[in-house]
């Protein structure tokens, strides 16, 4: 069984060769581990092979490991679901946001941000697939809602952020980041960060000019099903 720095080796290796094959800086693409559902020692071997982003998709589970990790420099990404309940936390506990798909969250954590804090990083998650049971805006309702949400202060709008439709056709695959990538170059705004890719497209996504890929199964394993609800 391959260990987790093995792990991270390997995909470190596809990055390169994704980044390489594309003509682009391999240092534009960072890595955000996706730690949901993994206990605390894997986000520790991870982070002793050197990563330091995680993302996490489930509140109370999150903020649970950040008590256990306190001693550990990481930067937590929520990457999930928002229910306007949890803001509070979120705006409190974690340094990006990548999910954002309506104003009313956008505004609640604009307002609950510490001021001490440093702005909230935000990416607004847009459905590009179209698909009914996927969160996302709209990329109709796109434009209103980035302007909208780079007026809020606490929060630094950074980009966009999709879940396409799993297909294993890389021409597919390509399409739909490609389309994420034109919906945030016309809206006009100075953004740097397009969070798209996963395990089994990061190479589609790195072609078409993803700065983080969110990874989980390549580097901790399968999902560990009985994963605490939202």
């Amino acid at each position: 069984m391959s260990t987790i720095a093995e792990n991270i080796a390997k995909v470190g290796a596809r990055i390169r060769e994704a980044a390489q094959a594309s003509q682009r800086d391999c240092g534009s693409i960072g890595l955000l581990a996706v730690s949901k559902t993994k206990a605390a020692p894997a986000i520790r071997q991870a982070h002793a092979a050197g990563l330091r982003d995680f993302g996490e998709n489930y509140l109370q589970e999150a903020l649970e490991k950040q008590v256990e990790l306190h001693d550990l420099a990481l930067t937590w990404h929520f990457i999930g679901p928002i229910q306007s309940n949890k803001t509070r936390a979120i705006a409190e506990h974690f340094a990006w946001v990548h999910s954002v798909d309506r104003l009313k969250i956008a505004e609640r954590l604009s307002a609950q941000r510490p001021p001490q804090l440093p702005p909230l990083n935000v990416c607004l998650q847009v459905n590009v697939s179209g698909e009914a049971s996927k969160s996302g805006c709209s990329p109709e309702q796109l434009p209103a809602l980035a302007q909208a949400v780079a007026r809020l202060p606490g929060l630094k709008l950074r980009g966009l952020m999709c879940i396409p439709e799993p297909s294993a056709d890389p021409a597919v695959q390509r399409a739909a980041f490609a389309r994420l990538r034109a919906l945030q170059s016309g809206l006009g705004l100075d953004l740097d960060t397009l969070s798209m890719g996963m395990s089994h497209d990061l190479e589609a996504a790195i072609a078409e000019g993803a700065t983080w890929v969110r990874i989980g199964t390549a580097l901790f394993g399968a999902r560990d099903y009985g994963a605490p609800s939202p």
